[in-house]
């Protein structure tokens, strides 16, 4: 990435005895259905190549067996502890400290008791799934749900015999908890966890026995508030804040384990890939491609090998080369590759290859393999036309096209993510594309989101602008200058690094969401500030090719208006999120003036409020009216930043409502008519303007009024279908 200055058993019955030919044909039925069982248990990780060979549901009972891929040498394995038999216990805050039996996964003095759990998945969907608590999503129902957050909950299972043999090590391998408690093993603690963003690995092996081993994470009260109206320069707490009240969001805090669990196994001081960086990068105007890869290996490898194998998707290779293991720790490129390079969605096509890493012993076998999908892109930032020679470059050029970046924040689907599934992220990110975006930004309120999203990215041309988990909080919006907490998120930065910098479709990464200046709040913060000097300091180490932003927005300004353009302080600003009226004008006239002065040179947040359908109001409100649409009806003051009563009884002149269709006709009408002037203004100043990225795409809750594009079940705004003309009209 260049900057030019002016900036991832059945249980077979059945069978006859009485005859040989039957029995023979039963066997075979059997070894058929083995060997089917073991493709479909198969989990494709970045651990080892073989994880479960087989699975066979017992009452009472899960057994996982595993077989090794040769027998000349043991092969570490990745056991999916999903698919053990999860279940859900909920007590009163350490009550469960006297009483819970480990042996027995049970406690007569629990509140909640075996309650059916998926894992992943929520305190809140068990609860909802068992009839415990009702639909939060429906009415003010998620006012009588905020009681979870002030309880305990344990999810157990018990750990098959088969998985556990001697001379063994066993890691407990959790990629997401949400957010702060205990790993138990046999009744004892074998360790704890305090951060929602970062995967956590427990070593068990000191704490198993020969046989019946249980496993309970324990999760302890989430703090009491990381909602919106607090300071930003207090956080301490590693959890995603947007589920605590947000302008889109009535509280409903998760708790639960969001993403896959599962046990290593290895033979103890085993010598394993422990860490791995992967870069690519491609040549501006050729076909040529440039692979880089660091790995930090566990114990002595001085005599092994790494085979490095790249093939396109087709199968054809373009690299297969074998090194020493002293080559990689101190990182190796591979230059000139011949490849296809990768375009955004709407430019060219997205060829992506499969790479193959794998650790071989002494004698030539491989005893560990990740396998990663890559791509490569040369990605330059040139200034915009006609922008102040200090400002920051906001052109993004692609292998050497420039290229218009518009797209839609993106936001955590639901409050509950835990319980997303890949077909979720499926539907969603196929309809952005379809819509024509090419970018989206990943909001800071969030969370690192599931491998799913980065994956369907690279191979549906979106672009990537990731923000850190570091956001606004209205009282201050000022990062925190305290040692421990800048430490805590430089490791949270380097595990987002390693996780996701593989993806061809990351684009740049963002300090934070709208981090301002304490002298100043409408100034954002830069590098000069110590905590965003040390995340940065860490992506150039590990990630130099990419960009890295103090915040979003950035530059000396953090919102263009009627009083600051000209002035050449509009560098990449968000808003405005309402319809940019004139004091003297309240028409559309007066919004296509405003698009027509508008001089900034980037536009990472800007919107205008929508009411999502009349169907799906009716279909949410539970037994509240519809009507009104102002605070006086609980069910619009729930999420009130967006309603726009005042604006349509003084444009109708005071004339009552006769339905809520009208209304909702109305303010559907005023969204799309706003941000269709705004995003064709916008592009048409190109290059002079690099991009516009709309805030925000899509409800994680069924809000009666707000800025998104798509509708909590996934409809499409009357807004979205109007920009799709204009997004795919290059």
């Amino acid at each position: 990435m260049k900057i030019k200055s002016s900036q991832q058993a059945n249980n077979f019955t059945g069978g006859s005895n009485y005859l040989k030919l039957v029995t023979s044909g039963i066997i075979l039925i059997l070894i058929f259905a083995a060997s089917t069982l073991w493709s479909a248990n198969r989990i494709p990780d970045e651990f080892g190549s073989v994880n479960i060979s087989s699975k066979i549901t017992c009452p009472n009972q899960t057994e996982i067996q595993f077989i090794a891929l040769n027998n000349k040498t043991f092969t570490p394995k990745e056991i999916n502890l999903s698919l053990l038999d999860w279940k859900l216990w909920g007590y009163r805050a350490d009550s469960w400290r006297k009483n819970f039996d480990y042996s027995r996964l049970s406690g007569d003095r629990a509140e909640y008791m075996n309650i059916p759990v998926k894992v992943p998945g929520s305190v809140q969907k068990a609860l909802k799934d068992a009839g415990i608590i009702n639909d939060w999503n429906i009415g003010l129902n998620s006012t009588s749900s905020e009681w979870i957050e002030n309880r305990h909950w344990f999810f157990v299972a018990t750990l098959p015999d088969s998985c556990f043999t001697n001379g063994n090590e066993f890691i407990l391998h959790c990629k997401g908890l949400d957010q702060k408690g205990l790993i138990y093993v046999n009744g004892k603690e074998a360790g704890s966890f305090n951060n929602a963003f970062i995967p956590y690995d427990f070593d068990l092996t000191p704490f198993l026995k020969e046989k019946n081993n249980t496993l309970a994470i324990i999760f302890e009260c989430s703090p009491s508030y990381l909602g919106h109206s607090c300071w930003t320069s207090k956080i301490k707490d590693w959890k995603p804040r947007f589920y605590y009240g947000w302008d889109w969001m009535p509280r409903i805090v998760q708790i639960g384990i969001w993403d896959q669990v599962s046990l290593q196994v290895s033979k103890k001081e085993q010598i394993r890939i422990k860490d791995i960086q992967v870069t690519t990068e491609a040549d501006k105007l050729k076909d040529l491609g440039e692979l880089k890869i660091k790995a930090e290996l566990s114990g002595s490898s001085a005599q092994n090998d790494i085979r490095i194998m790249l093939a396109d998707q087709n199968g054809k290779s373009v690299l297969n080369e074998t090194v020493s293991t002293t080559d990689l720790a101190q990182s190796k490129s591979w230059n000139n590759l011949k490849i296809k390079r990768w375009w955004p969605n709407g430019s060219g096509e997205q060829p992506l290859y499969q790479l193959s890493i794998e650790l071989l012993d002494q004698t030539g076998n491989p005893v560990q393999k990740i396998n990663k999908k890559v791509g490569f892109k040369h990605i330059e930032w040139l200034p915009c036309k006609g922008a102040p020679v200090q400002s920051d470059p906001w052109i993004c050029s692609v292998n050497n096209q420039p290229v218009f970046l518009q797209g839609i924040n993106w936001t955590p689907i639901l409050p509950n993510f835990a319980d997303l599934t890949e077909v979720d992220y499926q539907k969603l990110l196929t309809t952005y594309q379809k819509l024509g975006i090419n970018t989206i930004r990943i909001w800071g309120g969030g969370f690192p989101e599931k491998d799913w999203l980065y994956e369907l990215c690279d191979e549906l041309g979106i672009l990537i602008m990731q923000d850190f988990p570091i956001s606004s909080s209205g009282l201050d919006n000022y990062p925190s200058k305290d040692p421990q907490v800048i430490a805590e998120m430089n490791h949270i930065v380097k595990q987002y690094l390693n996780r996701l910098q593989h993806h061809i479709s990351i684009l740049l990464w963002c300090a934070g969401n709208e981090l301002y200046e304490l002298t100043d709040n409408n100034v954002p913060v830069t590098d000069q500030h110590i905590m965003i000097k040390t995340m940065k300091d860490c992506v150039n180490q590990l990630d130099p090719h990419r960009r890295f932003l103090p915040g979003s927005p950035s530059g000396p300004n953090k919102t263009a208006g009627w009083k600051n353009f000209g002035k050449g302080v509009n560098w990449d600003v968000h808003g405005p999120w309402n319809l940019p009226f004139a004091s003297d004008d309240s028409t559309m006239t007066a919004v296509s003036r405003f698009w027509k002065a508008d001089d900034a040179l980037f536009h990472s947040e800007v919107g205008v409020p929508g009411a999502m359908s009349a169907k799906m109001i009716n279909k949410y409100r539970g037994t509240y009216n519809a009507m009104p649409a102002n605070t006086d009806n609980p069910l619009w003051r729930t999420v009130n930043w967006w309603i726009e009563w005042k604006e349509y009884t003084k444009e109708h002149k005071g004339k009552s409502l006769s339905s809520i269709e009208e209304y909702v006709e109305w303010s559907q009408k005023r969204q799309t008519e706003g941000l269709c002037i705004a995003l064709k203004s916008c592009k048409d100043r190109f290059p002079g303007c690099g991009g516009f990225i709309i805030w925000m795409g899509h409800d994680s809750y069924p809000c009666p009024a707000n800025t998104s594009l798509i509708d909590f079940e996934g409809n499409l705004k009357p807004a979205a279908i109007e920009l799709q003309k204009i997004f795919k009209n290059n």
